[in-house]
């Protein structure tokens, strides 16, 4: 049981995590994790001489360029609004 009074919570104690939150963090690091796979594929194929010029090869060329810089603005956004949230949490105390 706890005995908490309302001096001892910290501040950002009654801030939720919304689903927004949830879905940008988990797509940031799936875009990142997909763009290190795309990464080590395109490397092994051009190692063992596949044609990069056909196929999928060009989409896993550029899912490697685009993806990191999306989930950086996805965690950024998700950043932002957490810090947005907690200081309209404290300026409502």
């Amino acid at each position: 049981m706890s005995t908490r009074t309302s001096r001892d919570s910290t501040p950002g104690d009654d801030v939720l995590v919304r689903r927004i939150d949830r879905v940008l963090a988990f797509m940031s690091l799936g875009l990142l994790a997909l763009a290190i796979v795309c990464f080590f594929s395109v490397i092994i194929g051009s190692s063992s001489g596949a044609d990069m010029r056909s196929g999928v090869w060009p989409t896993v060329g550029l899912l490697t360029y685009f993806a990191p810089p999306v989930a950086f603005a996805c965690l950024l956004a998700v950043l932002i609004m957490s810090f947005v949230r907690r200081a309209r949490a404290n300026k409502a105390r």
